[in-house]
């Protein structure tokens, strides 16, 4: 299996390539009104309307630092009535992938309700990596907002 790696802070992550649609470099994003501060704004892309979490801001309260390799991961989100949407997630240091098989990833056998996103762990030569779990980045209120505002609404 692929994984795709990046950091927040100084911690690295992974997110499954099967889950990843595409890498851009930043753009412009537009700002919601009245949504949390991890929610970055929203861009079209290909003639849909993507939201994009800010992942720094979401793990460590503090925006994305605004380097040529911070990049926005496009990945299939799938969550409730199972139709896959497009998801943004800006992140940084989006740099390197990963080869590993199934069975090197860990159960860290724990489940921290605030973060209900972050699933197995890997291990490699510089440490441990975090798998993100897509589908459970948003919140309820924020799925229940971006479905009222229709920006989820366009399916893949």
């Amino acid at each position: 299996m692929l994984m795709l790696l990046f950091k927040i802070g100084n911690e690295r992550y992974a997110i499954a390539s099967q889950e990843v649609i595409e890498v851009i470099p930043m753009v412009l994003l537009k700002t919601l009104p009245h949504t949390p501060e991890h929610i970055a704004g929203v861009f079209n892309y290909r003639g849909r309307i993507v939201p994009v979490l800010n992942l720094c801001q979401l793990m460590q309260s503090k925006p994305c630092n605004d380097n040529l390799s911070t990049r926005v991961i496009l990945v299939k989100y799938c969550r409730g009535n199972h139709t896959q949407h497009i998801l943004g997630l800006m992140a940084e240091q989006v740099v390197e992938t990963l080869h590993l098989s199934e069975s090197e990833l860990v159960d860290s056998h724990f489940q921290i309700d605030a973060v209900p996103y972050l699933g197995k762990m890997l291990l490699d030569k510089q440490g441990m990596i975090h798998c993100l779990q897509i589908e459970d980045l948003l919140s309820e209120t924020e799925l229940i907002h971006f479905l009222s505002e229709n920006l989820l609404n366009t399916a893949i």
